[in-house]
């Protein structure tokens, strides 16, 4: 299993490296404007100097291999620009806005694993019973209907006519009780901050603020996780290693858990490193529907005014996530099913 795991690991550095020449071969086709915005440090550089002197001095006439590698080095060095959307530098405006996007998918993923393959299974071993086409109902609907009506919905239901669950990160009084108790900020992630700091009053209403778009966020993605778990799970159910475990007398939560889900899990967990990596992009609907101030929020501003360097910055970011699912997903196929790590 570890020659297996170092081979994914080695075959890495590999796929990153495609996903930046694949943006990079994309910002030919931008204008020298917006290529030189990629490169400079402030607003002032770009606005006092002459485009084919910044041309010049950033090398963006060189060959393109050349170009690629200068590019490749600012990169791993911090520099990706400045960013017009959030009147900082991009690495700056990643450190400020990635914890709130990391807190609210962290939130989202547990309801999403658990739900999706739970439900599914439960689908499964109750075929055609009521729990079945409720939950195939509850499927349909939720992979049908888009994240953004979906949010639209429930902003309108639990906040507007029954003023439960308000949109924002926090409210007043939290956000007062922050200011007057020294409240630290160590990571950035307000839930877990408010147990570091000892501040109940903070975690309890930063939670609050964070049931509906984590329930937003998760809701489509169980339905789909549920009906491929689901489909998977009656696959397995119908093999004849099932029939003669259930002969032996064995009990049927552990065929069911043992025997049947483990087996079935293969299916669901490509889908499930997928969403869970698309996840990010999803944000961006969700953070701007419930004002969070995250990196989604901060690319559909960054969309609306043509931020280059913002754009490019979360595009590399949202990839190197997809690729680092897959590379999770990888290593749990040689957890679950033993034939892949002896491959």
């Amino acid at each position: 299993m570890l020659s297996y795991i170092i081979r994914r690991l080695l075959l890495l550095p590999l796929v990153v490296l495609g996903c930046i020449l694949l943006v990079y071969v994309l910002m030919q086709f931008m204008t020298p404007y917006e290529r030189v915005s990629v490169f400079v440090g402030s607003p002032q550089e770009l606005k006092n100097t002459n485009l084919n002197e910044l041309i010049r001095d950033y090398g963006l006439d060189d060959p393109a291999p050349v170009q690629f590698a200068r590019w490749l080095n600012a990169i791993f060095h911090g520099k990706w620009g400045y960013s017009q959307a959030s009147q900082r530098s991009v690495i700056e405006s990643f450190k400020a806005y990635l914890p709130t996007s990391v807190e609210l998918a962290l939130w989202s993923i547990i309801p999403l694993l658990l739900g999706g393959v739970l439900l599914g299974a439960i689908a499964a071993v109750r075929q055609n019973k009521l729990a079945d086409h409720v939950l195939r109902v509850v499927g349909i609907v939720g992979w049908s209907l888009p994240m953004f009506v979906a949010g639209l919905l429930a902003l309108f239901i639990f906040y507007g006519y029954l003023h439960w669950f308000p949109p924002g990160q926090l409210g007043v009084a939290a956000a007062a009780s922050m200011r007057n108790t020294g409240f630290h900020s160590y990571t950035g992630i307000l839930t877990l901050d408010a147990v570091l700091n000892g501040n109940w009053f903070v975690f309890g209403d930063a939670l609050r603020h964070l049931v509906l778009p984590v329930i937003v966020l998760s809701f489509v993605s169980v339905a789909n996780l549920m009906r491929i778990t689901r489909t998977s799970m009656l696959e397995v159910l119908r093999q004849d290693y099932i029939v003669a475990a259930r002969s032996k007398g064995l009990h049927e939560s552990v065929v069911i858990v043992k025997h049947a889900l483990r087996n079935a899990l293969i299916a669901p967990m490509t889908v499930a490193g997928l969403t869970v990596a698309g996840m990010f992009s999803g944000l961006v609907i969700t953070e701007t529907i419930f004002d969070f101030h995250g990196l989604g929020r901060w690319a559909a501003r960054a969309a609306g005014i043509f931020d280059m360097p913002a754009l490019l910055a979360f595009i590399l970011f949202s990839g190197s996530i997809i690729v680092l699912a897959n590379l999770g997903v990888d290593i749990l196929y040689a957890l679950v099913d033993p034939r892949v790590r002896y491959e």
